[in-house]
């Protein structure tokens, strides 16, 4: 793909705001935007387990190694949506797995989210050398006219040289785009907070532990509980082996944001779609029989499945107490 020559000026939209709420920082001292003066900056607000940031974080990636000798810095926000989130040994493990080696603030009180005026995730926020916020991209997608801001960017700031071509990649696992043409499945809470289509209508019970039924039957998007699980206002959490839970979806993919409570344990799984093992269609966290294992609390790829994409009935039966389970997520 060949880089087109960006013409019409990017306009203001506001200024570099501090980075000073950062409680901690990953891969660098602390920066501050005056320190950056005469440097494009790219700042990429970012949570760990989210999916649609996991599918944008390739293009991240590659456009701070390919203009990091040009002027560019790279700045990844921190800023969790999940409890385990705010763990920041979690955040260092997820940057080292995820090979993310640029500059991440750790923004546990969202203070720099809230100077940025942000409410999306991902978010891309181009800052331009004389520290003047000139693009922004929020959510996945418009990869091409992104990176040209960044060629436009580097352009004004007076750098020569900038490679014509864009980057070309080709990502896979967790990164890989969305099927997003049969994707009928929205991201789904499981914490009652902001949970929908718990089936039976009316049959949770919050904050207490209670014994569950899957029903015979789940319409497309509703979801159901067997066993043993206290539905909290952000996760459930599983009291006794055997639990269940039950999902009909129409997407290639489907995730399970969930780890052990416990820290340093396990909770062993296995999977089963339309009542089979997944066979071809399992994830990357699950072998052809259906079996996996919750660890530590990240995003857990369980079906990945061929086409012809339908709806189909997912199910995950935990073979041991004790895992928090927190959002499912579709691609």
């Amino acid at each position: 793909m060949t880089q087109k020559t960006q013409t019409a000026p990017l306009p203001i939209e506001g200024e570099f705001p501090s980075l000073a709420g950062a409680t901690a920082w990953l891969n660098s001292a602390p920066l501050a935007p005056a320190g950056l003066r005469g440097k494009v900056v790219l700042v990429d607000f970012w949570t760990y387990s989210c999916i649609n940031w996991r599918r944008s974080e390739p293009y991240v990636r590659a456009w701070a190694e390919k203009y990091k000798d040009r002027g560019l810095v790279v700045i990844g926000v921190h800023s969790p949506e999940f409890a385990f989130e705010h763990e920041v040994d979690n955040v260092r493990w997820a940057a080292e797995n995820m090979r993310i080696e640029y500059p991440i603030a750790i923004d546990n009180d969202f203070a720099v989210w809230n100077a940025f005026d942000n409410d999306y995730w991902p978010a891309l926020y181009f800052v331009d050398a004389q520290g003047h916020i000139r693009h922004h991209q929020f959510g996945e997608g418009d990869y091409a006219r992104s990176e040209r801001a960044i060629a436009q960017l580097l352009t004004e700031a007076g750098v020569t040289g900038i490679p014509r071509n864009l980057v070309s990649i080709d990502p896979g696992g967790f990164e890989a785009p969305a099927d997003w043409p049969d994707l009928q499945s929205p991201e789904n809470y499981l914490g009652y907070d902001r949970s929908t289509n718990f089936a039976p209508p009316g049959a949770a019970r919050t904050d207490k532990s209670h014994l569950y039924a899957v029903p015979a039957h789940l319409e497309l998007n509703h979801w159901a509980l067997a066993g043993d699980w206290t539905i909290g206002k952000q996760s459930i959490v599983l009291g006794k082996a055997g639990g269940q839970i039950a999902y009909r979806f129409h997407a290639r993919d489907l995730h399970l944001i969930a780890g052990a409570r416990a820290a340093g344990t396990s909770v062993r799984f296995r999977v089963l779609l339309d009542g089979r093992p997944p066979g071809a269609a399992h994830g990357l966290d699950v072998d052809e029989q259906g079996y996996g294992t919750v660890t530590r609390p990240r995003l857990y790829q369980l079906i990945r499945q061929p086409k012809p994409i339908v709806d189909r009935r997912f199910e995950i039966e935990f073979l041991d107490p004790g895992v928090e389970a927190y959002d499912v997520t579709f691609g």
